[in-house]
């Protein structure tokens, strides 16, 4: 989960997300509608039984602050609360596992704020069902093929890897930018991605306040991704003063046409 802001728990059953697969919340920046829904959500974990940890990964500040609260009113956790923090002026590596690492990247706004990027790992090569059994290839030599190794027949002729093989799909990168105003030094860390989040809290007509409140406009955002050389622009983070996003959608699309507006529930493929 990325943010945790007030009505979280709702969203998710909204979208019919288990609870019970949420390990790991990465928090930008301790603004209330980013964190706001950090207890509650842990009170719920604690009343549905949970024994998995539960890591946050956060500015430091924020163990001080959830910790009282965690006491007061989730004193009698079945789950350990984990917190891992991490600086939010440099870019590094955050979380690992088999198949993704979580980086952060600087922000500029307010207060301390990163975004991050997350980065599928390349994955094994896709061995052919048809040449296991035309070449009886023993099953422990399959890993090995996976990782690009050819086979030796019991004759002593050698199969080329490409022709067991086929290759895996690329790896995807999203990165999530929000909040911050427009600043181009995030460009090298989103470079190429296949999906960009970026806030776009007001349109250009408002850059003052914009600029005043350290936030992005949508025609900023739509330059961002244009000059980052990204596949698709996602806009959010819209002030409340907005009734019609289709407005920030225009405003983006005249400078990045592959733009879309995320709303609740939606379910975006990259």
């Amino acid at each position: 989960m990325i943010d945790c802001g007030e009505g979280t728990q709702r969203q998710m059953l909204a979208s019919k997300v288990k609870l019970s697969r949420l390990n790991n919340i990465f928090i930008s920046h301790l603004h209330g509608d980013h964190c706001f829904g950090l207890i509650g959500l842990i009170s719920t974990l604690g009343m549905f039984n949970r024994t998995a940890d539960l890591y946050i990964h956060s500015h430091p500040s924020l163990q001080s602050i959830l910790t009282p609260l965690i006491s007061t009113f989730c004193d009698d956790l079945s789950y350990k609360v984990c917190f891992e923090p991490f600086d939010p002026s440099k870019s590094e590596v955050i979380y690992e596992d088999r198949s993704l690492t979580v980086t952060t990247i600087p922000l500029k706004h307010k207060m301390p704020t990163a975004g991050f990027l997350f980065s599928e790992k390349e994955r094994a090569r896709n061995i052919k069902r048809e040449m296991i059994d035309f070449y009886q290839i023993p099953l422990q030599t399959i890993p090995l093929i996976k990782q690009g190794a050819d086979f030796v027949t019991e004759d002593g002729s050698i199969v080329a890897n490409d022709r067991l093989t086929v290759a895996p799909a690329p790896p995807k990168k999203y990165a999530y930018c929000s909040d911050t105003m427009y600043w181009e030094r995030i460009l090298p860390f989103i470079d190429s991605v296949d999906c960009l989040y970026h806030e776009s809290t007001f349109l250009h007509d408002d850059l003052a306040k914009a600029k005043a409140t350290m936030h992005s406009t949508a025609l900023q955002a739509a330059k961002i991704a244009a000059m980052a050389n990204v596949k698709q622009l996602l806009l959010g983070h819209f002030s409340a003063r907005y009734d019609d996003f289709q407005a920030f959608l225009m405003e983006a699309r005249s400078v990045f046409p592959n733009t879309f507006v995320a709303t609740d529930g939606d379910t975006i493929e990259f």
